[in-house]
């Protein structure tokens, strides 16, 4: 009959253990892997460890882990590991080492983030390192310190479906990241297991639409026109590039004669030349006579020496725009006089924050839907989107398109890869004749002038 210290282990029963005796620790032998013990200390410490003798030796004790932290399904696998060693004729110690010296995850999140290369061997970009380092700032912590064999499957699931709570893609994000680190782990062979990220059920995530409707121009552009950034908004919209290349846009990178801007390294990897306007010339012209001496088209004050962050000025124009559609609406329906659309005007431009909050208010008291004036949801990587659907409105193939925006997809490389910068450059001219027409700024066939900013 079986004693009552052999057991096979499970979570209820090791949990139920009490503490042993003072001055005593008690130990109990699991009762499917050869070897396996836990001890109990008369604190209530649990610990794994595998007890076994050497081939032709002393016995050993290799401590494996605590209990709960390492789960019985952990200490069984990494005891079957020690066992395999020992059968083979290795040293227990060496196991011991192994368990000890492997990685946590935030050590190989540190090499990953330093040695990765992406397919094309580039390393990876500092925006894709700050993102990752973000990623596991606010979401990775609970396993930042824990070695890898110690994450499992249920740590990974409780992580997602927290941050679920809060954004359903920034747990799809977080989740990317724990699978791209384990992989990196494995390819490094720093890890031997399976990753605990396998297997864990993604949360749904629509592909994103949103685009300048024709009806949100004339707002979107009046409210840009007021930005201080207003040319890099402009820029950003008739060049349709990413956002974090038109930031780091460079003066040596342009060539306004040949109306081209060569970008040396995209998002995806690889380089573009991207097609310029007359408009966008233009507002580069307007922009070479005031930013001095700086590389940057757009200067900025951080260590990069050009613009980071425009979200706060984003937000502002998104604001002032969605105010002054809120007013027409209401003033279309009569409940605004002329005399009160020109306090609300100067208001919008003096206080836009109170404006808000003022004809916001009446608005949700006439239980006026937000989707008649709201552009609020509209995000600066949407005017990147806002050209390429233009360039659908007016006839451009999906293989134009593909080539203006630089989109890589395996289907059209070799397609993209036979296109010259001719039908590119008509099909971006014509796309920014659309949008400036609906826009209000221009007529069909007359001679472009944009805003007053872009032309000084």
């Amino acid at each position: 009959m079986p004693s009552a210290t052999h057991i096979a282990f499970s979570k209820e029963r090791l949990l139920a253990l009490p503490p042993s005796e003072a001055g005593k620790r008690a130990t109990y032998h699991d009762t499917k892997i050869q070897g396996l013990q836990l001890r109990v200390s008369p604190s209530g410490v649990k610990t794994f460890s595998i007890y076994r003798r050497m081939k032709g030796g002393q016995p050993e004790r290799v401590t494996l882990g605590r209990f709960p932290a390492m789960t019985v399904e952990q200490a069984r696998k990494q005891a079957t590991a020690v066992n395999a060693e020992i059968e083979a004729g290795g040293n227990p110690a060496a196991a011991r080492r192994a368990i000890r010296e492997e990685q946590t995850f935030g050590e190989v999140f540190d090499d990953f983030l330093k040695k990765k290369r992406k397919r094309d061997g580039t390393p990876l970009g500092e925006r894709t390192k700050r993102d990752y380092s973000d990623v596991l700032r606010l979401y990775l912590e609970p396993i930042r310190g824990r070695r890898l064999s110690h994450i499992t499957r249920a740590d990974i699931k409780t992580i997602h479906a927290k941050v679920t709570k809060k954004s359903a893609a920034q747990a799809n994000r977080a989740l990317a990241v724990v699978s791209s680190v384990f992989s990196y782990a494995a390819d490094m062979e720093l890890f031997e297991g399976i990753s605990p990220a396998i297997r864990v059920q993604k949360n749904h995530a629509p592909s994103r639409d949103r685009f300048a409707q024709a009806v949100e121009l004339p707002y979107l552009f009046e409210a840009i026109g007021e930005s201080s950034l207003s040319d890099f908004f402009l820029l950003a919209l008739l060049t349709g590039a990413r956002r974090s290349n038109v930031q780091a846009m460079a003066w040596r990178d342009l060539d306004l004669d040949a109306r081209v801007w060569r970008i040396g390294m995209t998002k995806n990897g690889t380089p573009q030349n991207v097609t310029l306007s007359p408009e966008a010339v233009s507002a580069l012209k307007a922009r070479k006579r005031t930013t001095g001496t700086s590389p940057f088209v757009f200067p900025g004050e951080g260590k990069t020496g050009h613009l980071v962050e425009p979200k706060k000025a984003w937000a502002a124009v998104l604001l002032r725009a969605s105010l002054r559609r809120l007013l027409d609406h209401l003033e279309g329906i009569g409940k605004l006089t002329t005399e009160e659309r020109q306090q609300a005007d100067q208001r919008v431009t003096a206080a836009p924050a109170a404006a808000a909050k003022r004809y916001r208010a009446s608005a949700d008291a006439l239980e006026i839907d937000p989707a008649i004036y709201d552009m609020t949801d509209l995000r600066i990587h949407d005017l990147r989107r806002t050209l390429g659907s233009w360039q659908a409105k007016t006839g451009a193939s999906l293989a134009i398109i593909g080539k203006s925006l630089n989109h890589k997809t395996h289907q059209a490389t070799a397609i993209y890869a036979r296109l010259d910068l001719d039908p590119v450059r008509q099909s971006v001219n014509t796309a920014t004749q659309a949008m400036l027409e609906a826009a209000g700024i221009k007529q069909p066939a007359e001679v472009v002038k944009l805003p007053t900013k872009l032309n000084s």
